[in-house]
């Protein structure tokens, strides 16, 4: 708590943590499609990245996880992470070679594709981003 003598605390973004089945498999996946390599390791979290002040992206076991079913929101996606990249075909290429699946449903394919990585979260690649 701060007083009126006393800073507020200084923030920084860290990380950002996904729910999954099996966080190697995913830590596996974005660390490839990425090139981040592990910063710490359980068999119930994994943390990529994340070193000298850069942001990370962890991955943390959930027992009971539920795969999103984007587009249909029976289970919605939770969180989603865009991407960026100079080819959008050469990328998705790429992401699919690592694991990823491309969903049917793809709502400006000539701007973004939306995949799906190993547990289910959708994401997007792009030239914006």
């Amino acid at each position: 708590m701060t007083t009126e003598n006393s800073p507020a605390p200084t923030f920084r973004y860290a990380a950002v943590t996904f729910d999954c089945p099996d966080p190697a498999e995913l830590a596996t996946f974005y660390g490839e499609a990425l090139g981040l390599p592990v910063a710490f390791s359980t068999d119930d979290f994994v943390l990529l990245g994340g070193q000298d002040g850069a942001a990370g992206l962890g991955f943390n076991r959930l027992a009971d996880y539920r795969r999103p079913t984007w587009p249909d929101p029976a289970q919605e996606k939770q969180a989603h992470i865009d991407l960026g990249a100079d080819d959008l075909d050469a990328a998705e290429a790429r992401l699919i070679a690592l694991g990823a699946t491309k969903p049917d449903v793809q709502p400006a394919p000539d701007r973004w594709r939306v995949l799906l990585d190993p547990a289910g979260h959708p994401f997007c690649v792009s030239t914006v981003a």
